[in-house]
């Protein structure tokens, strides 16, 4: 071989390297370029689904506001009713002692009155008041016949 054949030989092969190195940097730019492009359509397509994120964010926070109002709504309901429930209470032990009370008035007008005989072994309540008044008080009303608290 001769020398111009080597150096056209070694010409031609750094041609082809340099054909190959600038196709493949035209590849390499162009599927950069490519990617830059999908990289952008994929963040405009999260900045549209980040602002329906924040809508539903939004709804998710609006729903557990009204959440903790209904919740602190019950709560409150619960100790009123719960008041309400010891008020009973304490009037049901008000009207029991009251009712023992008058129970313990008529059964001290029975061991008074002349005119009604009186067991101290039964006690006689409004309910269950048996009186035997003689003739001259049959028309005269009694004390009006209480249902005794249980």
């Amino acid at each position: 071989m001769t020398t111009s054949t080597i150096i056209l030989i070694v010409a031609v092969v750094v041609i082809a390297l340099l054909i190959v190195a600038a196709i493949a940097w035209f590849a390499r730019n162009k599927r950069t370029q490519q990617h830059r492009v999908e990289a952008g359509d994929i963040r405009n397509k999260a900045a549209e689904q980040s602002h329906k994120v924040g809508q539903r964010e939004a709804l998710a926070e609006e729903t557990a506001a009204k959440a903790r109002a209904a919740q602190a709504e019950a709560d409150a309901k619960a100790a009123h009713a719960t008041g309400l429930q010891h008020q009973a209470q304490m009037r049901h032990s008000d009207a029991a002692t009251a009712r023992d009370e008058v129970n313990q008035e008529y059964d001290r007008a029975n061991k008074i009155d002349p005119d009604t005989q009186y067991d101290d072994t039964t006690q006689t309540g409004p309910d269950n008041r048996e009186s035997t008044r003689d003739e001259s008080t049959r028309g005269q009303q009694g004390p009006p016949a209480m249902p005794r608290a249980r």
